[in-house]
């Protein structure tokens, strides 16, 4: 299912992700084929709104509700939201991974994270498994999340290992995360790692359900 128009411009307002445009669909057939038809989705560091966009009309009966932090990237997912107008698409929630007093007090049934984890400190990985413990009550809960990881089992991938070095660069804080660190403190909260899929251009999708 193709659900991102690459020669669609973007609405006045509306901000771009290249990344987000190529690995969108990829995406979409995993969400697709393991959230709940219904239910309420939260989006964690929802960035630019085009994955919003994408995945609430690609899963037209769960309610999508994004989020960030920055109000930059609010103003860019209400743009892109407002050129959409899809009903099932709730307006960006102020939502800091690391400030537990900006996290939603309602349930949802699946929380999705895509490419938060490897460009904030560890301290927002921290706050999204407890986040997504909180808010992921009913058995069956799912958390996905989507990027490049360390694996201790897999070979790293040049281009990953460059990457890693670069973000690094950038900001000490930041870098590529041990895959089993990550379930370690999913775990802490009740989040058990089922699943690990391969995905394109050297990243993994990695899928938590609530026991």
């Amino acid at each position: 299912m193709q659900t991102m128009d690459p020669t669609h411009a973007a609405p006045t307002g509306g901000l771009v992700s290249p990344a987000a445009a190529r690995n969108a669909d990829a995406i979409l057939a995993i969400l697709q084929a393991h959230l709940p038809q219904y239910g309420r989705v939260l989006e964690i560091a929802s960035g630019s709104g085009q994955h919003a966009v994408a995945f609430a009309r690609g899963l037209p009966d769960a309610t999508w509700i994004p989020s960030d932090p920055s109000a930059e990237a609010r103003d860019s997912i209400m743009a892109w939201r407002h050129d959409a107008s899809l009903s099932n698409l709730a307006e960006p929630l102020a939502l800091d991974a690391m400030d537990a007093s900006t996290w939603p007090t309602e349930t949802v049934q699946s929380v999705v994270c895509i490419n938060m984890i490897h460009i904030s400190p560890w301290s927002a990985t921290e706050g999204l498994m407890a986040l997504a413990g909180r808010v992921l009550t009913r058995p069956g809960g799912l958390m996905f999340l989507y990027g490049p990881y360390l694996e201790a089992d897999q070979p790293l991938a040049p281009s990953n290992a460059a990457f890693d070095a670069d973000l690094k660069a950038r900001n000490p804080a930041w870098g590529l995360r041990d895959r089993d660190a990550i379930a370690a403190e999913a775990l802490k909260h009740g989040l058990h790692l089922t699943l690990r899929k391969a995905m394109p251009a050297n990243n993994i999708a990695l899928l938590f359900r609530r026991t």
